[in-house]
C-alpha cells in the first residue's frame, strides 16, 4: 500500500523539524517545503541552511518556493495600510489566511500530496455538522489556535498538526533525541519583517508614517505633539513624551484631526466589542446568541462573553467583565471549550 504523502512547511525552526520527524515515524512519505516569504535574502539563507540540515538528517527531500511578492502585497502592504487607517493589524493572521497556507497547498498539489503539515501548537478534530474543528494546543503557553482561525474548512481538512499535543519542552527533547541541529534554536519573538520589534522605524523606512500632530485628551485639549499616528497603539504608555501629572495612555485616534487621544487607565476598558469578516470554524454559522469565551489579542487570557451574530459577517461580543485595551485591527477569537468557534477583525469597542 502506497504511503500517504504530506508536505511539511519548514521554517528552519525546531517546531517544524519535529513535525517532519514525527510524521516520518508515523509512516508518511514526507517532503519538506521552505517558503520564502520575507524578501530579506540573509534571513532566508539562514532558514534554508537549518531546514536543509534537518531534511538531510531525516533523509527527506526539501523544496523551496518563492512567494515573497505575494507576501509583500498581502502582508507587508496590508500592515502599512492598516496603520495608516488608524488600526493595529495582526500580520501573522493575515499571512496565514492569504499567503502561507495557500502557498503550501499549491506546493502540495504540485507533488500530489494529500496533506500539508506545520509546526503550529494547535490541533484539529471532528466538528459540528461534519466540519473540521480547530482546537487549542496542549501547551497553553504556546497555543497558536488564535492565529489559525481564518483557515477555511478545505484547508483544515488537509492539515496535520503533529506537535499540537506536545509541550515545547517535549518538542525540544524529541528534536535532541533525533539529533536535529535546531533542537535548542531560540524561538523568534518578532514579526518576521520587523526585526527588534520596532515597527515604527520600519513604517518610517517605508514612507508610511503620517505627519506629526497633537496629543489631545477627550475634551480636545492639546497635551503635546506626536510623531505620526502610526507610531502609537491603544494602551501604549511608554514613548509618548507627554507629562500630564499622572500616567497617560493612548485610548484612541482621530484620523480627521491627525490627533492621538490620551486618557487614564480607566478609559482603556470596554465590555462590548464589534468585529467584521467573522469566520466560523468549528461550528457552522449561527443565528442565535452564543455563550463563549473570547480574547481580543493573542497575549490576553480568555474571558466569558455572549456572542451576537449580526448581518454581513459581523458579530458583537458582550463580555461579562470589561476588557483592557481592545484595539481595532486586532482579532476577536472566540472559543467553546477547546474548540475555536471563529474569529474576526475588531472594528470598535465601548
Amino acid at each position: 500500500m502506497a504511503q500517504e504523502q504530506v508536505l511539511v512547511g519548514m521554517s528552519g525552526g525546531v517546531d517544524s523539524a519535529a513535525a517532519a520527524a514525527l510524521l516520518l515515524e508515523q509512516g508518511y512519505a514526507v517532503t519538506g517545503c521552505l517558503l520564502r516569504l520575507h524578501p530579506d535574502p540573509d534571513s532566508f539563507a539562514r532558514s534554508l541552511a537549518d531546514a536543509r540540515a534537518v531534511a538531510d538528517k531525516l533523509g527527506i527531500p526539501l523544496r523551496c518556493a518563492d512567494h515573497s511578492q505575494l507576501f509583500r502585497r498581502q502582508v507587508m502592504d496590508y500592515f502599512a495600510r492598516s496603520y495608516q487607517a488608524g488600526l493595529t493589524p495582526n500580520p501573522c493572521v493575515q499571512c496565514n489566511r492569504r499567503v502561507k497556507f495557500t502557498a503550501l497547498l499549491r506546493e502540495a498539489d504540485a507533488i500530489g500530496a494529500r496533506y500539508i503539515a506545520t509546526g503550529h501548537y494547535a490541533l484539529t478534530g471532528p466538528g459540528a455538522g461534519g466540519r473540521t474543528a480547530l482546537l487549542r494546543g496542549a501547551d497553553r503557553q504556546k497555543d497558536q489556535s488564535y492565529f489559525l482561525y481564518p483557515l477555511p474548512q478545505e484547508t483544515l481538512g488537509r492539515l496535520l498538526l503533529p506537535v499540537g499535543g506536545l509541550t515545547k519542552a517535549q518538542v525540544r527533547r524529541l528534536a535532541e533525541e533525533r539529533g536535529l541541529c535546531n533542537a535548542r534554536k531560540r524561538d523568534s519573538q518578532d514579526i518576521c519583517f520587523i526585526p527588534g520589534g520596532d515597527y515604527g522605524a520600519v513604517l518610517a523606512a517605508w514612507g508610511a508614517i503620517s505627519r506629526p500632530g497633537d496629543f489631545r485628551d477627550a475634551q480636545g485639549r492639546v497635551l503635546g505633539r506626536h510623531q505620526g499616528l502610526e507610531r502609537y497603539t491603544t494602551g501604549q504608555r511608554r514613548g509618548l513624551g507627554v507629562s500630564g501629572g499622572r500616567p497617560l495612555y493612548v485610548v484612541g485616534k482621530d484620523l480627521a484631526a491627525n490627533a492621538v487621544i490620551l486618557g487614564d487607565e480607566a478609559d482603556l476598558y470596554s465590555r462590548t466589542v464589534w468585529a467584521e469578516d467573522f469566520q466560523w470554524v468549528s461550528l457552522p454559522p449561527q443565528a442565535a446568541p452564543l455563550a463563549v469565551t473570547a480574547k481580543t489579542r493573542y497575549s490576553q487570557g480568555e474571558a466569558a462573553a455572549l456572542l451576537y451574530p449580526l448581518e454581513d459577517g459581523r458579530v458583537r461580543a458582550v463580555f461579562d467583565s470589561p476588557q483592557r485595551a481592545v484595539t481595532p485591527g486586532q482579532s476577536l477569537v472566540v472559543y467553546a471549550g477547546e474548540a475555536v468557534v471563529g474569529g474576526g477583525v475588531i472594528t470598535r469597542a465601548e
